[in-house]
Protein backbone atom coordinates (compact mmCIF):
# COMPACT_ATOMS: atom_id res chain seq x y z
CA UNK A 1 0.00 0.00 0.00
CA UNK A 2 1.12 3.76 -1.36
CA UNK A 3 0.39 6.55 1.39
CA UNK A 4 -0.61 9.47 -0.60
CA UNK A 5 -1.07 13.09 0.72
CA UNK A 6 -3.56 15.19 -1.00
CA UNK A 7 -4.28 19.10 -0.61
CA UNK A 8 -6.99 20.44 -2.46
CA UNK A 9 -7.10 24.21 -3.53
CA UNK A 10 -10.30 25.51 -4.55
CA UNK A 11 -13.47 23.63 -2.83
CA UNK A 12 -16.24 24.86 -5.22
CA UNK A 13 -17.75 22.49 -7.33
CA UNK A 14 -15.14 20.60 -9.07
CA UNK A 15 -12.97 20.17 -5.33
CA UNK A 16 -15.44 19.37 -3.63
CA UNK A 17 -16.36 16.69 -5.94
CA UNK A 18 -12.88 15.51 -5.50
CA UNK A 19 -12.94 15.39 -2.23
CA UNK A 20 -16.69 13.71 -1.90
CA UNK A 21 -14.94 10.91 -4.37
CA UNK A 22 -12.04 10.25 -2.76
CA UNK A 23 -13.69 9.90 0.92
CA UNK A 24 -16.79 7.38 -0.70
CA UNK A 25 -14.38 5.35 -2.72
CA UNK A 26 -11.27 5.43 -0.79
CA UNK A 27 -11.14 1.67 -0.34
CA UNK A 28 -12.24 0.93 -3.94
CA UNK A 29 -9.52 2.77 -5.03
CA UNK A 30 -7.08 1.29 -2.55
CA UNK A 31 -7.77 -1.89 -3.85
CA UNK A 32 -8.03 -1.12 -7.44
CA UNK A 33 -4.51 1.00 -7.49
CA UNK A 34 -2.84 0.12 -4.09
CA UNK A 35 -2.80 4.01 -3.80
CA UNK A 36 -4.12 4.91 -0.21
CA UNK A 37 -5.40 8.38 -0.98
CA UNK A 38 -5.46 10.47 1.93
CA UNK A 39 -7.27 14.50 1.65
CA UNK A 40 -4.64 16.06 4.27
CA UNK A 41 -6.28 19.97 3.93
CA UNK A 42 -8.45 21.77 1.78
CA UNK A 43 -8.36 25.40 0.83
CA UNK A 44 -11.35 27.86 -0.35
CA UNK A 45 -11.21 31.45 0.01
CA UNK A 46 -15.10 31.27 1.36
CA UNK A 47 -15.32 29.57 4.89
CA UNK A 48 -17.28 26.27 4.22
CA UNK A 49 -18.07 22.86 6.26
CA UNK A 50 -15.68 19.42 5.13
CA UNK A 51 -14.81 16.35 6.16
CA UNK A 52 -11.11 18.05 5.84
CA UNK A 53 -9.01 20.32 7.79
CA UNK A 54 -9.94 23.33 5.88
CA UNK A 55 -8.03 26.66 5.48
CA UNK A 56 -8.17 30.37 3.73
CA UNK A 57 -4.39 30.07 2.69
CA UNK A 58 -3.02 28.23 -0.10
CA UNK A 59 0.45 28.24 1.09
CA UNK A 60 -0.80 26.17 4.32
CA UNK A 61 -0.61 23.29 1.15
CA UNK A 62 1.82 24.52 -1.33
CA UNK A 63 4.55 24.44 1.74
CA UNK A 64 3.53 21.47 3.58
CA UNK A 65 6.06 19.16 3.56
CA UNK A 66 3.82 16.63 4.47
CA UNK A 67 1.62 17.16 0.95
CA UNK A 68 3.44 15.38 -1.88
CA UNK A 69 0.55 16.16 -4.66
CA UNK A 70 -1.64 19.60 -5.16
CA UNK A 71 -4.84 19.74 -6.87
CA UNK A 72 -5.58 22.80 -8.70
CA UNK A 73 -9.23 23.50 -8.75
CA UNK A 74 -9.85 27.59 -8.79
CA UNK A 75 -9.94 27.61 -12.54
CA UNK A 76 -8.93 31.42 -15.00
CA UNK A 77 -5.02 32.48 -14.61
CA UNK A 78 -4.51 34.88 -11.74
CA UNK A 79 -3.82 33.80 -9.29
CA UNK A 80 -4.27 29.54 -10.13
CA UNK A 81 -1.21 30.23 -12.24
CA UNK A 82 0.77 31.66 -9.43
CA UNK A 83 -0.16 28.58 -7.02
CA UNK A 84 0.48 26.14 -9.42
CA UNK A 85 4.28 27.36 -10.26
CA UNK A 86 4.75 27.52 -6.37
CA UNK A 87 3.50 23.99 -5.51
CA UNK A 88 5.80 22.77 -8.50
CA UNK A 89 8.71 24.60 -7.08
CA UNK A 90 8.15 23.50 -3.53
CA UNK A 91 8.11 19.71 -4.53
CA UNK A 92 4.84 18.93 -5.71
CA UNK A 93 2.86 17.17 -8.17
CA UNK A 94 -0.07 19.19 -9.50
CA UNK A 95 -3.29 17.73 -11.12
CA UNK A 96 -5.39 20.46 -12.47
CA UNK A 97 -8.89 20.41 -15.28
CA UNK A 98 -7.51 24.31 -15.33
CA UNK A 99 -8.00 24.40 -19.59
CA UNK A 100 -7.72 28.10 -19.54
CA UNK A 101 -4.16 28.15 -17.75
CA UNK A 102 -3.46 24.79 -19.72
CA UNK A 103 -3.81 26.28 -22.67
CA UNK A 104 -2.15 30.06 -21.90
CA UNK A 105 0.60 28.55 -20.18
CA UNK A 106 1.64 24.75 -20.40
CA UNK A 107 5.42 25.39 -21.97
CA UNK A 108 5.91 27.55 -18.69
CA UNK A 109 4.29 25.24 -16.25
CA UNK A 110 6.20 21.91 -17.98
CA UNK A 111 9.49 23.85 -18.06
CA UNK A 112 9.47 24.38 -14.18
CA UNK A 113 7.97 20.87 -13.28
CA UNK A 114 10.95 19.51 -15.23
CA UNK A 115 13.21 21.58 -13.61
CA UNK A 116 11.38 20.69 -10.28
CA UNK A 117 11.30 16.64 -10.94
CA UNK A 118 7.53 16.74 -10.66
CA UNK A 119 4.75 15.86 -12.48
CA UNK A 120 1.83 17.99 -14.06
CA UNK A 121 -1.34 16.52 -15.25
CA UNK A 122 -4.47 17.65 -16.87
CA UNK A 123 -6.87 15.22 -18.09
CA UNK A 124 -9.92 17.10 -16.57
CA UNK A 125 -9.42 19.51 -18.57
CA UNK A 126 -10.73 17.99 -22.25
CA UNK A 127 -13.73 16.41 -22.12
CA UNK A 128 -14.62 16.06 -18.44
CA UNK A 129 -14.77 12.48 -17.77
CA UNK A 130 -13.86 11.47 -21.14
CA UNK A 131 -10.16 9.63 -20.74
CA UNK A 132 -8.79 11.87 -24.01
CA UNK A 133 -5.90 13.14 -23.03
CA UNK A 134 -4.48 9.79 -21.72
CA UNK A 135 -5.70 7.75 -25.13
CA UNK A 136 -3.87 10.35 -26.72
CA UNK A 137 -0.65 10.32 -24.55
CA UNK A 138 -0.46 6.39 -24.37
CA UNK A 139 -2.64 4.27 -25.92
CA UNK A 140 -2.50 6.01 -29.85
CA UNK A 141 1.39 6.57 -28.93
CA UNK A 142 1.88 4.18 -31.91
CA UNK A 143 -0.27 6.02 -34.19
CA UNK A 144 0.67 8.45 -36.37
CA UNK A 145 -2.68 11.07 -35.65
CA UNK A 146 -4.27 13.15 -38.46
CA UNK A 147 -7.60 14.87 -36.94
CA UNK A 148 -8.90 15.26 -33.73
CA UNK A 149 -12.01 17.16 -33.47
CA UNK A 150 -15.31 17.08 -32.33
CA UNK A 151 -17.70 18.62 -29.59
CA UNK A 152 -16.07 20.12 -26.38
CA UNK A 153 -18.11 22.36 -24.52
CA UNK A 154 -21.38 20.92 -22.90
CA UNK A 155 -22.87 24.76 -22.72
CA UNK A 156 -23.30 25.29 -26.37
CA UNK A 157 -24.12 21.71 -27.09
CA UNK A 158 -26.92 21.76 -24.87
CA UNK A 159 -28.19 25.30 -26.70
CA UNK A 160 -28.13 23.78 -30.22
CA UNK A 161 -29.58 20.49 -29.04
CA UNK A 162 -32.39 22.35 -27.41
CA UNK A 163 -33.39 24.65 -30.82
CA UNK A 164 -32.62 21.29 -32.83
CA UNK A 165 -35.11 19.43 -30.62
CA UNK A 166 -37.50 21.47 -28.98
CA UNK A 167 -37.73 24.67 -31.82
CA UNK A 168 -36.04 27.47 -29.52
CA UNK A 169 -34.22 30.44 -30.70
CA UNK A 170 -30.66 30.79 -29.42
CA UNK A 171 -32.20 33.21 -26.36
CA UNK A 172 -34.75 30.64 -25.40
CA UNK A 173 -32.18 27.99 -25.43
CA UNK A 174 -29.94 29.69 -23.99
CA UNK A 175 -32.27 30.82 -20.72
CA UNK A 176 -32.81 26.82 -20.70
CA UNK A 177 -29.43 26.37 -20.32
CA UNK A 178 -29.17 29.06 -17.20
CA UNK A 179 -31.89 27.72 -15.49
CA UNK A 180 -30.20 23.98 -16.01
CA UNK A 181 -26.85 25.57 -14.43
CA UNK A 182 -25.32 24.65 -17.49
CA UNK A 183 -24.79 28.19 -18.51
CA UNK A 184 -23.27 30.85 -16.01
CA UNK A 185 -24.51 34.17 -15.61
CA UNK A 186 -22.32 35.62 -18.37
CA UNK A 187 -22.06 32.91 -20.54
CA UNK A 188 -19.45 34.43 -22.71
CA UNK A 189 -16.43 32.07 -22.38
CA UNK A 190 -19.51 29.17 -24.40
CA UNK A 191 -21.21 30.67 -26.78
CA UNK A 192 -18.75 32.89 -28.11
CA UNK A 193 -15.81 29.99 -27.87
CA UNK A 194 -13.25 30.97 -26.18
CA UNK A 195 -13.93 27.42 -23.98
CA UNK A 196 -13.47 25.52 -26.49
CA UNK A 197 -10.48 27.28 -28.56
CA UNK A 198 -8.81 26.35 -25.25
CA UNK A 199 -9.44 22.67 -25.37
CA UNK A 200 -8.67 23.17 -29.20
CA UNK A 201 -5.23 24.46 -27.91
CA UNK A 202 -4.75 21.16 -25.67
CA UNK A 203 -5.74 18.94 -28.17
CA UNK A 204 -2.98 20.30 -30.14
CA UNK A 205 -0.63 19.96 -27.36
CA UNK A 206 -0.99 16.44 -26.63
CA UNK A 207 -2.03 14.75 -29.87
CA UNK A 208 0.61 16.27 -31.76
CA UNK A 209 3.18 18.26 -28.69
CA UNK A 210 2.54 21.00 -30.37
CA UNK A 211 3.21 25.04 -29.18
CA UNK A 212 0.03 26.70 -30.07
CA UNK A 213 -0.34 30.20 -29.03
CA UNK A 214 -4.28 29.79 -28.17
CA UNK A 215 -5.04 33.54 -29.69
CA UNK A 216 -4.38 32.53 -33.32
CA UNK A 217 -7.01 29.71 -32.87
CA UNK A 218 -9.77 31.09 -35.56
CA UNK A 219 -12.73 31.52 -32.93
CA UNK A 220 -16.57 31.98 -34.20
CA UNK A 221 -19.32 31.23 -31.40
CA UNK A 222 -22.88 30.08 -31.66
CA UNK A 223 -24.43 33.70 -31.16
CA UNK A 224 -25.45 33.76 -35.38
CA UNK A 225 -26.98 30.78 -35.27
CA UNK A 226 -30.91 30.75 -35.89
CA UNK A 227 -33.66 27.87 -35.46
CA UNK A 228 -33.67 28.81 -39.59
CA UNK A 229 -30.34 27.42 -40.11
CA UNK A 230 -31.33 24.72 -37.61
CA UNK A 231 -34.66 23.73 -39.59
CA UNK A 232 -32.75 24.27 -42.99
CA UNK A 233 -29.99 22.22 -42.12
CA UNK A 234 -31.88 19.65 -41.39
CA UNK A 235 -34.08 19.68 -44.11
CA UNK A 236 -31.29 18.59 -46.11
CA UNK A 237 -29.45 15.80 -43.66
CA UNK A 238 -27.06 17.93 -41.38
CA UNK A 239 -27.01 19.48 -37.72
CA UNK A 240 -25.58 22.44 -36.13
CA UNK A 241 -22.61 21.43 -33.73
CA UNK A 242 -19.61 23.81 -32.23
CA UNK A 243 -16.39 21.96 -33.09
CA UNK A 244 -13.14 22.28 -31.80
CA UNK A 245 -10.72 21.34 -35.03
CA UNK A 246 -7.20 20.52 -35.28
CA UNK A 247 -5.46 18.79 -37.69
CA UNK A 248 -1.67 18.20 -38.68
CA UNK A 249 -0.58 18.49 -42.66
CA UNK A 250 3.02 18.17 -43.13
CA UNK A 251 4.74 21.15 -41.01
CA UNK A 252 2.20 23.21 -39.96
CA UNK A 253 -1.59 22.85 -38.05
CA UNK A 254 -4.88 23.50 -38.29
CA UNK A 255 -6.75 24.65 -35.55
CA UNK A 256 -10.27 26.28 -35.18
CA UNK A 257 -13.48 26.35 -33.24
CA UNK A 258 -16.53 27.19 -35.10
CA UNK A 259 -20.35 25.61 -36.18
CA UNK A 260 -20.75 23.34 -38.56
CA UNK A 261 -23.29 21.42 -40.57
CA UNK A 262 -22.66 17.84 -39.44
CA UNK A 263 -24.19 15.15 -41.49
CA UNK A 264 -26.54 12.57 -39.75
CA UNK A 265 -24.93 9.59 -40.82
CA UNK A 266 -21.72 11.10 -38.79
CA UNK A 267 -21.29 9.82 -34.67
CA UNK A 268 -21.10 13.24 -33.64
CA UNK A 269 -24.53 14.17 -34.81
CA UNK A 270 -26.27 11.92 -32.53
CA UNK A 271 -24.34 13.58 -29.46
CA UNK A 272 -26.81 16.09 -27.74
CA UNK A 273 -27.77 17.97 -24.08
CA UNK A 274 -24.43 18.50 -22.53
CA UNK A 275 -22.42 15.59 -23.62
CA UNK A 276 -18.57 15.56 -24.96
CA UNK A 277 -17.83 13.60 -27.88
CA UNK A 278 -14.10 13.81 -29.71
CA UNK A 279 -13.37 11.98 -33.21
CA UNK A 280 -9.88 11.26 -33.92
CA UNK A 281 -8.31 9.62 -36.79
CA UNK A 282 -4.63 7.90 -37.07
CA UNK A 283 -3.23 5.34 -38.79
CA UNK A 284 -3.14 2.52 -38.09
CA UNK A 285 -5.99 2.88 -35.87
CA UNK A 286 -8.64 4.44 -37.99
CA UNK A 287 -10.96 6.37 -36.90
CA UNK A 288 -12.27 6.23 -32.94
CA UNK A 289 -15.04 8.30 -31.15
CA UNK A 290 -14.91 8.80 -27.43
CA UNK A 291 -18.13 10.16 -25.77
CA UNK A 292 -19.40 10.71 -22.49
CA UNK A 293 -20.19 14.00 -19.95
CA UNK A 294 -18.03 16.95 -20.56
CA UNK A 295 -18.76 18.72 -17.81
CA UNK A 296 -19.60 18.61 -14.23
CA UNK A 297 -17.83 17.64 -10.79
CA UNK A 298 -18.31 14.04 -10.86
CA UNK A 299 -17.02 13.53 -14.31
CA UNK A 300 -14.30 15.72 -13.92
CA UNK A 301 -13.56 14.67 -10.58
CA UNK A 302 -13.31 10.99 -11.81
CA UNK A 303 -10.36 12.00 -14.37
CA UNK A 304 -8.50 14.29 -11.47
CA UNK A 305 -8.44 11.38 -9.08
CA UNK A 306 -7.04 9.12 -12.52
CA UNK A 307 -4.43 11.93 -13.27
CA UNK A 308 -3.70 11.28 -9.00
CA UNK A 309 -3.12 7.55 -9.60
CA UNK A 310 -0.97 8.24 -12.26
CA UNK A 311 0.82 10.18 -10.48
CA UNK A 312 1.57 7.63 -7.39
CA UNK A 313 1.93 5.16 -9.62
CA UNK A 314 5.06 6.74 -11.29
CA UNK A 315 3.36 6.71 -14.85
CA UNK A 316 2.69 10.34 -15.22
CA UNK A 317 5.23 11.80 -17.11
CA UNK A 318 3.82 13.46 -20.00
CA UNK A 319 6.47 14.84 -22.43
CA UNK A 320 9.78 13.76 -22.49
CA UNK A 321 10.79 17.04 -23.91
CA UNK A 322 9.81 20.35 -24.71
CA UNK A 323 6.68 21.03 -27.26
CA UNK A 324 7.46 22.10 -30.93
CA UNK A 325 6.43 25.16 -32.48
CA UNK A 326 4.35 24.97 -35.40
CA UNK A 327 2.88 27.40 -37.55
CA UNK A 328 -0.82 27.41 -37.19
CA UNK A 329 -2.72 28.33 -40.69
CA UNK A 330 -4.44 30.88 -41.23
CA UNK A 331 -8.18 30.78 -41.65
CA UNK A 332 -8.31 32.11 -45.02
CA UNK A 333 -5.91 29.09 -46.51
CA UNK A 334 -8.37 26.81 -45.14
CA UNK A 335 -10.63 25.05 -47.92
CA UNK A 336 -14.11 23.95 -46.70
CA UNK A 337 -17.54 23.28 -47.72
CA UNK A 338 -20.31 25.89 -47.01
CA UNK A 339 -23.92 26.49 -46.48
CA UNK A 340 -25.22 30.25 -46.96
CA UNK A 341 -28.03 31.56 -46.41
CA UNK A 342 -29.10 34.93 -47.90
CA UNK A 343 -32.49 37.61 -48.76
CA UNK A 344 -33.50 38.90 -52.23
CA UNK A 345 -36.21 39.93 -54.04
CA UNK A 346 -38.45 37.07 -55.44
CA UNK A 347 -37.75 37.74 -59.22
CA UNK A 348 -36.25 36.98 -62.84
CA UNK A 349 -32.08 36.98 -62.70
CA UNK A 350 -31.35 37.13 -58.84
CA UNK A 351 -29.61 33.72 -59.01
CA UNK A 352 -28.11 34.06 -62.04
CA UNK A 353 -26.37 37.68 -60.49
CA UNK A 354 -24.86 36.04 -57.70
CA UNK A 355 -23.92 32.68 -59.51
CA UNK A 356 -21.82 34.97 -61.89
CA UNK A 357 -20.23 36.29 -59.16
CA UNK A 358 -19.83 33.21 -57.13
CA UNK A 359 -17.96 31.60 -60.89
CA UNK A 360 -15.65 34.79 -61.20
CA UNK A 361 -14.13 33.91 -57.64
CA UNK A 362 -13.54 30.11 -58.54
CA UNK A 363 -16.54 29.56 -56.16
CA UNK A 364 -18.82 25.97 -57.15
CA UNK A 365 -22.04 25.79 -55.93
CA UNK A 366 -23.49 22.27 -55.05
CA UNK A 367 -27.04 23.04 -54.67
CA UNK A 368 -29.54 26.34 -54.57
CA UNK A 369 -33.00 25.77 -52.98
CA UNK A 370 -35.62 28.79 -52.80
CA UNK A 371 -37.15 28.94 -49.02
CA UNK A 372 -40.30 31.13 -47.55
CA UNK A 373 -41.21 34.52 -49.21
CA UNK A 374 -42.29 37.01 -47.20
CA UNK A 375 -43.81 39.84 -48.90
CA UNK A 376 -41.74 40.04 -52.08
CA UNK A 377 -38.51 38.95 -50.26
CA UNK A 378 -37.20 35.27 -50.78
CA UNK A 379 -35.11 33.15 -48.78
CA UNK A 380 -32.06 31.00 -50.42
CA UNK A 381 -29.93 28.66 -49.45
CA UNK A 382 -26.54 27.91 -50.99
CA UNK A 383 -24.37 25.01 -50.54
CA UNK A 384 -21.22 25.04 -51.87
CA UNK A 385 -18.57 22.62 -52.83
CA UNK A 386 -14.80 22.64 -51.14
CA UNK A 387 -13.56 26.35 -51.52
CA UNK A 388 -10.51 28.45 -49.75
CA UNK A 389 -11.83 30.84 -47.57
CA UNK A 390 -10.47 33.80 -48.63
CA UNK A 391 -12.26 33.00 -52.30
CA UNK A 392 -15.24 32.74 -50.67
CA UNK A 393 -15.00 36.04 -48.71
CA UNK A 394 -14.42 37.78 -51.98
CA UNK A 395 -17.30 36.70 -53.28
CA UNK A 396 -19.18 37.55 -50.89
CA UNK A 397 -18.03 41.23 -50.32
CA UNK A 398 -19.38 41.55 -54.10
CA UNK A 399 -22.74 39.64 -53.29
CA UNK A 400 -22.89 41.91 -50.39
CA UNK A 401 -23.39 44.59 -53.10
CA UNK A 402 -25.39 43.54 -55.47
CA UNK A 403 -28.68 45.57 -55.49
CA UNK A 404 -30.70 42.45 -55.98
CA UNK A 405 -29.51 40.56 -52.37
CA UNK A 406 -31.05 42.35 -49.54
CA UNK A 407 -28.67 40.49 -46.89
CA UNK A 408 -26.26 37.74 -46.31
CA UNK A 409 -27.98 35.94 -43.30
CA UNK A 410 -25.74 33.54 -42.31
CA UNK A 411 -22.80 31.42 -43.60
CA UNK A 412 -21.51 28.45 -41.78
CA UNK A 413 -18.90 26.10 -43.42
CA UNK A 414 -20.22 22.14 -43.33
CA UNK A 415 -18.22 19.11 -41.88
Amino acid sequence: MKQVNIGIIGYGTVGSAVGEVIRKNRQAILAASGVNLEVRKVCDLRKKKTFYPFTQNPYEIIKDPEISIVVEAIGGVNPALRYILEALKNGKHVVTSNKEVIAKHLSEILEVAQRSKVQVLFEGAVGGGIPILHALRQNLVGNRLSEVYGIVNGTTNYILSKMTEEGLEFSEALAKAKAKGYAEADPKMDIEGYDAAFKAAILAMVAFRAKVDWKKIYREGITKITFEDIKYASEIGYVVKLLAIVKRMENQLEVRVHPALVPKSHPLAAVSENFNAIYVKGYPVGELMFYGPGAGGNPTASAIISDIIAVASGSAEIFSGPLKSFPVQEVEEIKSRYYVRLQAPDRFGVLAGIAKVFAEKKVSIAAVTQKETVGNVATIVILLHEVQEKNLKAALEIIRGLPVVHRISNVIRIL
